[in-house]
């Protein structure tokens, strides 16, 4: 998989299939803070929290996101 580096600077957006929307809200001490605005099928997690869960999990909350 290949990996697409962005620069922004605060308040800018980049879109995610059309239907993803980030927005930078802040930069300080070395940390961005981002926003997320999409669908309510789409489930947002951070990765170190999706690696943690075990598979079963990780299924049934993609079945979460199908179901809403």
């Amino acid at each position: 998989t290949a990996m697409l580096v962005l620069t922004r600077k605060l308040q800018e957006k980049i879109v995610i299939d059309g239907r993803i929307e980030v927005t930078v809200l802040d930069t300080r001490n070395g940390r961005v803070k981002l926003g997320f605005c999409c669908p309510d099928d789409v489930v947002v997690i951070r990765k170190e929290l999706l690696d943690r869960l075990p598979p079963q999990s990780k299924e049934e909350l993609e079945l979460a996101a199908v179901l809403v």
